[in-house]
């Protein structure tokens, strides 16, 4: 059973050297909610030497708050989330260029991915995006959301989501990081979650229950204080009890 583990990458995280060797997709930030150019080209450089697959982490205008404020409807109107995420892939994709690197895939960082995971219209604002840049770029997506339904509507791969470093509620959303128990900091845990997920499909979820969920890619978020120990520990799990292959 091969499962894709994937990282948020170039956000400025002094951690993302230490991380790569364990990896085998990297989210990118296009400069909009971090990074920059020069950023952008080490991180490229990066999953080139670690034969890391690169995709783009589009995300709304907002370094102020890292991404993570819902800005639909203030400062950003529904017709401009297509732009907005075009301009990033054609910034990353420049730089991938000048390596002669190209992109594998898309996956909305914070608020935007949040949002278009409930959101019909924002997701299909993004698969637009996507459709108009690159067709063959996959869509990264939280697992069971409407994001798959769009994806499908728009004739575009859609890869199943799940979080080793989060916790999740009854919807199948991920629980807000300003709520209590948020994120998941202990490597035992995590480990324990990744397994339910990948060999029962299955989650547990705040309220004390379970829900069923699909694991195609394993997200585990740089900017985390334990981001290099989940990465090496799943990486070892991955790879010995499952066959994964960087």
């Amino acid at each position: 059973m091969l499962i894709d583990l994937n990282c948020d990458m170039g956000e400025g995280m002094e951690t993302d050297a230490a991380i790569f060797p364990y990896i085998s997709s990297a989210n990118i930030s296009c400069g909009y909610h971090a990074g920059d150019a020069g950023t952008m080209r080490r991180t490229v450089e990066l999953a080139l030497r670690h034969h890391t697959a690169i995709g783009a982490h589009p995300s709304y205008p907002d370094r102020a708050s890292f991404g993570r404020v819902d800005m639909l409807g203030k400062g950003v109107a529904l017709e401009e989330v297509c732009g907005l995420v075009v301009d990033q892939l054609i910034t990353l994709q420049a730089i991938c260029d000048e390596f002669g690197a190209r992109l594998h895939h898309v996956k909305p960082h914070g608020a935007l991915y949040n949002r278009a995971a409930r959101d019909p219209e924002v997701s299909a604002m993004i698969c637009r995006a996507i459709r108009e840049f690159d067709p063959s770029l996959r869509l990264y997506g939280l697992s069971g959301s409407v994001m798959g339904k769009e994806a499908a509507r728009h004739g575009l791969v859609f890869v199943n989501e799940v979080f080793a470093d989060r916790t999740y509620q009854a919807d199948g959303s991920l629980t807000p990081r300003t709520a209590p128990g948020a994120l998941i900091e202990d490597s035992a845990r995590c480990l324990a979650q990744v397994e339910k997920m990948v060999k029962e499909g299955k989650v547990s979820v705040t309220d004390g229950g379970e829900i069923a969920i699909r694991a195609e890619t394993i997200c585990i978020h740089g900017d985390g204080s334990h981001a290099v120990e989940f990465a090496r520990i799943l990486h070892g799990y991955c790879q010995f009890r499952h066959g994964y292959q960087i």
